[in-house]
């Protein structure tokens, strides 16, 4: 079973260490002892993360879609052409690029500091382990 420090989850939550102490500290998910460091179990982490998206998600109103991956975040760069945009979303940790239409962009009202979401369906995802 992987485990990590409270760095690593709070790198992995998109959090700074303090809140991932502070979570920690209030029982929010589980630590144990390693000589000196707090360890974090994977599944414990993972149970959290998906607890936490929940909760995250509670009062929002969600559009209807099929597409399941969904990265809430602001917008950081917009670049208009003549026909087409490049968007940029900083979601947490993840910088998400989008190509879409200059007339979709407009429409949405993007702009540099607005609240987007981006999601992803894809029939080519890609996973990697470190």
């Amino acid at each position: 079973m992987e485990s990590y420090t409270i760095g690593q989850a709070a790198r992995l939550l998109g959090v700074s260490v303090d809140t991932a102490r502070r979570w920690a500290d209030a029982e929010r998910f589980p630590t144990r002892r390693e000589g000196t460091r707090r360890m974090v179990d994977g599944p414990d982490l993972a149970a959290f993360c998906v607890q936490a998206a929940q909760e995250g998600a509670d009062g929002e109103e969600a559009p209807y879609t099929s597409a399941r991956n969904a990265f809430p975040g602001i917008v950081t760069a917009v670049k208009l052409g003549t026909v087409a945009a490049q968007v940029e979303i900083q979601a947490g940790p993840h910088r998400i690029v989008s190509l879409l239409t200059r007339e979709a962009v407009e429409e949405l009202g993007l702009e540099v500091g607005a609240r987007a979401t981006a999601r992803v369906k894809s029939t080519s995802v890609f996973v990697d382990r470190p």
